[in-house]
């Protein structure tokens, strides 16, 4: 059974939000995604997504592109510190196939330093 993706895993104020667009600790991206992210003191690392309408107009892709978000964070190894990061659509996310958004994902959270563990 697929690990829940839970309420302390996710960030849920606008608040959250705002102090990692603010101050971020990294920054990761290329012409699909983008992650900011910032360390938290708590002792996992939350996920928040921000998927515009403006970059990915339908439905189904925004869903996809969340769904293999929140794939890739609850398949992150433990580290300590533990960060707040938040993933943001581009542009190019529009024309970009699942595999190349998994692809994206993959890169961009190695380059942040974390690590996905196999399943």
């Amino acid at each position: 059974m697929a690990a829940k993706f839970r309420p302390s895993q996710r960030l849920l104020t606008a608040d959250d939000y705002r102090q990692v667009f603010k101050k971020p600790d990294q920054k990761a991206g290329q012409k699909e995604l983008l992650l900011l992210a910032r360390q938290n003191n708590l002792p996992q690392h939350r996920l928040g997504l921000a998927v515009a309408k403006k970059h990915v107009p339908t439905a189904v892709k925004r869903n996809v592109i969340k769904r293999l978000a929140r794939e890739h964070f609850r398949t992150l190894g433990p580290k300590t510190p533990s960060y707040d990061i938040v993933v943001l659509t581009r542009p190019g996310a529009r024309n970009a196939s699942a595999t190349g958004i998994s692809s994206a994902l993959n890169k961009q959270f190695a380059r942040l330093g974390l690590v996905v563990t196999p399943t």
